[in-house]
């Protein structure tokens, strides 16, 4: 295991099985880059962003449509993503389909959020580039130095945080069971420090997907693999940005 991050993991599984690449890429345009990736996960922002405004609009003009986009967003884009996780040749097309999803999913969250606790979302907006930028510069400084016992502790807390997330959404769609973690009224010790302690994940989460994007490119990885970098690195930003969310609602109350 070398990240949390499916997509990330089946990312380096990816980069060994290629071998020697200056025997597979003759031109360097074809070569997989940091800049290129990094316009690719613009690309997919954009999309989502867009996708998200309209979901929004539509949760406040017709909340039960809006509900329906919200969900079909949620469960549509985790098959999806894990489709493009393990199937890493369909990332082009599978990463703009999920982009595409988690606008639906976004957009949704982010106007019940909105309006029940009025700016909060631009507060995670922000908070969601700054913590990306300082982890960058964590990165790029070398202040968080990514060892392989770095990569295991946060492998091994990020499949945790998964199986506490599987087993919740079994308990609350399966048998209607309120987790209380999820109820942003339960402003409790507890219950912050839970939410402090994933939104530290999430953030490490990102310096791992750095590392990975970094030696892609190092390795001239073929072009397409900047697409699935860039999905690799959305799909954290928006864990991100969705526990985020979560954690200003419970300082809220």
């Amino acid at each position: 295991m070398k990240t949390a991050n499916p997509a990330m993991n089946q990312f380096e599984q990816q980069a060994i099985s290629l071998g020697p690449v200056d025997q597979l890429i003759k031109d360097d345009s074809q070569r997989m880059t940091v800049n290129g990736t990094i316009n690719k996960t613009g690309i997919l922002l954009l999309i989502m962003t867009a996708v998200a405004a309209w979901t929004w609009q539509t949760m406040l003009n017709d909340p039960a449509l809006g509900r329906t986009l919200m969900l079909t967003g949620m469960f549509g884009g985790l098959v999806v993503g894990l489709f493009v996780a393990f199937k890493p040749k369909f990332a082009v097309a599978g990463s703009m389909i999920y982009a595409v999803l988690q606008g639906l999913f976004v957009g949704g969250v982010s106007a019940i959020f909105e309006a029940r606790y009025p700016g909060l979302v631009m507060q995670a907006v922000g908070l969601t580039v700054a913590v990306m930028f300082a982890m960058l510069f964590s990165y790029r400084t070398g202040l968080i130095k990514v060892t392989e016992t770095f990569k295991k502790v946060i492998v091994f807390a990020t499949m945790g945080i998964a199986l506490f997330y599987l087993v919740s959404m079994v308990a609350v769609f399966g048998f209607g069971a309120n987790v209380s973690y999820f109820n942003t009224e339960n402003a409790s010790l507890l219950s912050i420090g839970m939410s402090v302690f994933i939104v530290g994940i999430a953030a490490l989460n990102l310096v791992l997907d750095f590392d990975f994007i970094e030696r892609g490119s190092e390795q001239n990885l073929p072009k397409n693999f900047e697409w699935y970098g860039a999905f690799g690195l959305m799909v954290t930003l928006v864990w991100l940005y969705i526990e985020l969310l979560r954690l200003l609602a419970k300082l809220r109350d």
